[in-house]
């Protein structure tokens, strides 16, 4: 399950386990049957609270994945920064997405005008 955006308020409920929406509820599930669960938090700056549910999460078996950008495949646009990080969590749940370039890889000139085309299938 992937959670896109994650507020620090689904955060701090699904780190307490509590379930008081179909999305907390979704998630408390996921967690419960071992599957993985990657929530991209989007609120920043973060105080010792934020911090402190990102890490029961975590010990909880989630991932805290913040969609940060990374600037070493040197984006030349948004969509850029946009697409790396959706490549990214996607890696997390192990679907490869061959139009998108991993660590050391160039991005071939043509997919940077057309659209990313997902070829994976799930196991």
């Amino acid at each position: 399950m992937l959670v896109a955006p994650c507020s620090m308020r689904s955060l701090s409920v699904i780190a307490m386990s509590a379930s008081d929406n179909l999305l907390t509820r979704a998630a408390d599930v996921t967690l419960k049957e071992r599957r993985r669960l990657v929530l991209m938090t989007r609120e920043t700056p973060l105080h010792l609270g934020h911090l402190r549910n990102m890490v029961r999460v975590t010990e909880i078996g989630g991932i805290v994945f913040p969609p940060v950008p990374a600037f070493y495949q040197k984006p030349a646009t948004l969509d850029d920064i946009v697409t790396h990080s959706v490549a990214r969590a996607l890696d997390l749940f192990g679907l490869r997405v061959k139009e998108l370039p991993r660590w050391g890889e160039s991005l071939p000139a043509s997919t940077a005008e057309e659209a990313v085309v997902c070829n994976f299938s799930i196991v």
